[in-house]
């Protein structure tokens, strides 16, 4: 059973949704991407078969997204916000189990910039790293992710036009020794792959169970 929460953040507040697993292993903190909050199904087929899988999830907003805005936060609100929420979880939620940060593009972009300025995290889930615009494969969004030193988890699908598959090996071989890559067959920045009869929840969870492989040798 989910439970809906309430994250201050400034004067207001960010809404969240918590997943509770069973007998938790460890706690992740999930946010969406660019153009579809925590409530997408996408983001709540994920949340839920990570959950299943014995990580309890807690999926929040932005508040543009709160605020019915088009337009994510600027990269400074955004960063604020992963401290926030990921110091809450600690006194709130965590209890004493390992802390896992996760994102969908935008979001996890976020993350790993939060956590280039000192969020701590024990490990980190790319669910479609944004690392160029489409049609700009020579502007990298790479720089801060090479003196990190978590453990980091990238998870792209190889039709998705963000991710250039030959720049992204690139990357990810050049960080550190725990940085993976997972490529999803067929899959677009949604992990959408043509003509397939899953449903938007059900490519979500496609990426649940590559998760908790990560988390289980990186985190616990």
């Amino acid at each position: 059973m989910t439970q809906e929460l309430s994250i201050p953040f400034n004067d207001s507040e960010l809404s969240a949704l918590l997943y509770p697993a069973e007998k938790a292993r460890a706690f992740m903190i999930l946010a969406h991407g660019s153009g579809a909050g925590k409530n997408h199904e996408f983001m709540t087929g994920y949340a839920q078969a990570v959950a299943d899988l014995g990580i309890s999830v807690l999926s929040f907003n932005f508040p543009y997204m709160d605020a019915g805005k088009k337009f994510p936060d600027k990269a400074p609100t955004a960063i604020a916000v992963w401290h926030q929420v990921r110091a809450w979880v600690d006194d709130h939620l965590a209890s004493g189990l390992p802390v896992v940060v996760a994102g969908k593009s935008f979001g996890g972009r976020m993350a790993s910039l939060a956590i280039a300025e000192g969020m701590p995290a024990k490990a980190l889930i790319f669910l479609g790293y944004p690392l160029h615009a489409p049609k700009k494969e020579d502007k990298l969004r790479d720089e801060h992710l090479y003196p990190l030193t978590v453990p980091m988890l990238f998870l792209e699908g190889t039709k998705d036009p963000f991710a250039n598959p030959s720049k992204m090996e690139a990357v990810v071989a050049n960080l550190n020794e725990s940085a993976e890559l997972v490529w999803f067959e067929g899959g677009n920045h949604s992990f959408k792959v043509a003509r397939s009869k899953r449903t938007v929840a059900q490519d979500g969870a496609w990426l649940a169970s590559a998760s908790v492989d990560f988390i289980s040798r990186y985190a616990l």
